[in-house]
């Protein structure tokens, strides 16, 4: 942090390079594209240090109003996508539970805990190994992470707690962003998982760490990102007998339901540890020409100077290292089917790493310079190196490395307010890549309906690769396996309908996969080289009426091979709340009830050994689902504070008992789910 908050702080003392703009207030004042008053060299000034009209010497002094933006770096290119800060106070207590805001993911009950989204359309890569996969509800891959922008130093505390020290669960979230001045930002972001868990032998204990630094000039763009994760999880392989969920009372002689952590489970000595680091730098130079423009404020026209980007050179690198470890003293016979090494062990200690570096170069025509220019197109190339290290038969370890470089263009529109597309397409030509190719493309198209802006969309990709490496090569004591697998082939389009003034949202798609590469019933890897459709579709569909809503989400999906991807036919959200501000309008509530529930289905079942999710054994299979989840939850937001309550589960020991995310591992029981966010401007 030193070596970030020094040259910073120097920064900010030195007059900006950047040419002063030409923008002014109706006092003259200059300012800035946040509209807060600057000095001749373009750093923020307090306007409240403006002597007051009639001349006299008081001063007020006041804090700046807060204005800050976020962004994130979307594809190859690390394009800047920008949105704006989170501060929204509905459905705030969703956003800690690892099923998802809407109940689309199977997991282990315990916060944190790998899981698995059941819509299918869902399911698409974060992570760069197998198995930090499972982990999407709290690793962050560089597309996703957020930075900001900000014309003061912008915090934000969260905390949520439910249960109790020995049981129970808590989420410490930290992130704080400062601006040197207009361009230099840096800050970081600190999230902490502990998950004691309601039932025996599942805790879970993340950290991650995130310090970043960005530049966002009008000819030089860059960002630097680290992110650290650590994640360990204790494993109980589920519980060992299913009836303490469906037939509580034959399980306890009739003497009512059996307490979560008096369930007997499986395993009680199995742990997966899993770390992932990785640099991210992205970076961008952009030749072309300052203009003046005029601006119309109130009743008066100012002139601004701004840079107009023509052509950019854009280099983006990531440096990333895993490490997965598996370790066990369970011996438990039977639950894995095979020994590879050491039989007469009684522990298990299986671990293999990965350190990969991936650099892009692109050169780009930039949209917008002229009248002509109605689009941008790039040119770029990329080039990866990975290397892994796995564990073999001999005690000793294997090296294996590969190379991939593709070659790539893209055509966009991202301006305007009609009409925006952009088609991305790389084929690969050295290494692993070759024979490699993925295409996406998509298309919004916006117009007026009465007083309301409709949207359609349109996406689609078509990809031929080559499955994760740990689903070709993966070497431990109970799974051990070198795959020649072919590239696997997918085609997807899909299509959106938005309303907003109905709240009105309507998807669907299809998609056609060849060569799907799945975990079996002994979850080991197997490819199936017939064609699998799957067909999507969800609507979304708001109603309200003063301070009542009602949201609604309905989607409906099907596997035309639901023995190798099983899928629940239909999933459901519905959330009846009132939204009102009471106390002088100070004070905005939410308070209501929502339920999750999805049709009964073969779910996927999990192994510890390998830390994933595969078809479940078909002498022992199990349908889980057909069962609603509900919530009981109040949201208070106070100027820049949220808090929320929520009874989780409040439906438990009501009607038949058959609450499992996951098959042998039931959902956590009825608890009480705090949480507080805070926002600090200064």
């Amino acid at each position: 942090m030193l070596l970030l908050v020094g040259p910073a702080a120097t920064w900010a003392q030195m007059p900006n390079l950047r040419r002063p703009g030409k923008q002014v207030n109706s006092f003259g004042d200059r300012i800035d594209e946040f509209g807060n008053m600057v000095d001749q060299f373009g750093n923020p000034v307090d306007p409240s240090r403006r002597p007051q009209l009639n001349d006299s010497t008081d001063v007020e002094i006041e804090s700046l109003p807060p204005t800050l933006y976020m962004w994130q770096l979307k594809g190859p290119l690390g394009t800047v996508q920008r949105m704006p800060a989170d501060t929204l106070h509905l459905n705030f207590q969703n956003v800690n539970l690892t099923e998802g805001l809407s109940g689309h993911y199977n997991h282990l009950a315990n916060l944190g805990s790998p899981r698995l989204s059941h819509i299918f359309f869902e399911r698409n890569r974060r992570a760069e190994t197998l198995f930090m996969e499972p982990f999407s509800f709290f690793f962050l891959p560089p597309d996703q992470f957020k930075f900001t922008n900000s014309n003061v130093p912008y915090t934000n505390l969260a905390y949520h707690r439910a249960g109790s020290k020995v049981n129970g669960e808590e989420r410490f979230q930290a992130y704080f962003s400062v601006n040197a001045n207009k361009q230099l930002a840096f800050g970081f972001n600190i999230d902490y998982v502990y998950g004691r868990g309601y039932y025996n032998n599942q805790s879970t204990s993340f950290f991650t760490g995130s310090p970043f630094i960005s530049y966002m000039g009008d000819r030089y763009e860059g960002t630097l990102l680290y992110n650290h994760n650590y994640l360990k999880n204790n494993e109980n392989g589920g519980i060992a007998d299913d009836r303490y969920i469906t037939d509580p009372e034959g399980m306890s002689s009739g003497r009512g339901s059996v307490s979560s952590v008096n369930i007997p489970t499986i395993l009680g000595a199995t742990t997966n540890h899993n770390s992932d680091s990785y640099l991210f730098i992205n970076q961008r130079y952009k030749l072309g020409f300052y203009r003046d423009v005029p601006h119309q404020q109130a009743d008066t026209t100012v002139v601004v100077e701004e840079y107009v980007p023509v052509t950019s050179f854009i280099h983006t690198m990531k440096l990333e290292w895993t490490k997965h470890r598996f370790s066990t003293t369970d011996n438990v016979k039977d639950f894995y089917e095979n020994i590879y090494y050491n039989p007469d062990a009684a522990y298990a200690n299986d671990s293999t790493m990965n350190f990969s570096v991936k650099n892009v170069l692109g050169i780009s025509l930039l949209e917008g310079f002229n009248k002509y220019a109605k689009m941008g197109v790039t040119l770029y190339a990329s080039h990866k190196f990975s290397n892994y290290r796995l564990m073999n038969k001999r005690a000793s370890m294997d090296f294996m490395t590969e190379n991939e470089m593709f070659a790539g263009a893209e055509i966009s529109k991202r301006n305007g307010k009609v009409l925006h597309y952009q088609a991305i397409g790389e084929v690969g030509f050295l290494g692993k890549a070759i024979g490699e190719f993925r295409v996406n493309a998509d298309i919004d198209l916006n117009f007026r309906l009465g007083k309301d802006t409709v949207t359609l969309k349109a996406r689609g990709h078509i990809k031929n690769e080559l499955p994760d490496f740990y689903m070709r090569h993966y070497h431990s004591r109970f799974f051990y396996w070198d795959n020649d697998f072919s590239k696997e082939l997918s085609t997807r389009v899909e299509g959106e309908l938005n309303i907003p003034h109905w709240g009105t949202f309507l998807r669907a798609g299809v998609e056609n996969l060849k060569n799907y590469t799945y975990l079996n019933t002994h979850a080991v890897p197997e490819q199936y080289g017939k064609n699998i459709q799957v067909i999507y579709a969800m609507l979304q569909q708001n109603f309200k009426a003063g301070i009542f809503h009602l949201d609604n989400e309905v989607i409906w999906q099907n596997s035309s091979n639901k023995e190798v991807l099983p899928l629940p036919q239909l999933s459901l959200y519905h959330n009846l709340y009132i939204d009102a501000k009471v106390f002088k309008k100070v004070l905005s509530v939410q308070a209501g009830v929502d339920v999750r529930y999805y049709t009964k289905y073969f779910a996927p079942a999990y192994n510890p050994g390998v830390g994933q999710f595969h078809l479940q054994k078909m002498d022992d299979r199990i349908e889980i689902g057909n069962y609603p989840l509900i919530n009981v939850y109040i949201n208070l937001q106070l100027k820049r504070t949220r808090f929320f309550a929520m009874m989780y589960h409040v439906n438990q020991g009501m009607g038949k008992g058959n609450y499992f995310y996951a098959p042998h591992y039931p959902m956590n029981p009825r608890l009480l789910k705090l949480g507080v966010s805070w926002n600090f401007y200064d």
